[in-house]
């Protein structure tokens, strides 16, 4: 599937919905290390952005949808409509990112 056939809208301009599949997710559990939060400490004291917990979150982030398309993908889709990430901290230093969104089938509108 073509990123470019993900979008956060409810629809893609030049498209139009001819199925409707159901929703799709990828979902990612994933706990810091000890190492990394060690790391991560002496930047807090140094101040600014922590590179070793952005690092985290997008590579998280970046799994989780790419678990999404793979699903899309197994029901047929050829396009995810609104996309959405949402997390959620199930323990202390774990957390859940949630990649979701509607796997749809659409054909180029003339």
């Amino acid at each position: 599937m073509n990123h470019h056939m993900i979008t956060t809208a409810n629809s893609l301009e030049g498209y139009k919905v001819v199925r409707t599949l159901g929703i799709v997710r990828g979902i990612v559990v994933r706990s810091r290390s000890i190492l990394g939060n060690l790391a991560a400490a002496l930047q807090i004291l140094v101040g600014g952005n922590i590179t070793l917990y952005t690092e985290l979150c997008e590579q998280t982030r970046q799994d989780a949808f790419e678990h999404m398309v793979r699903h899309a993908e197994e029901l047929g889709a050829n396009a995810i409509i609104g996309f959405r990430y949402d997390a959620t901290e199930i323990a202390s230093g774990v957390t859940e990112v949630l990649a979701y969104g509607t796997a749809v089938i659409v054909e180029k509108s003339w």
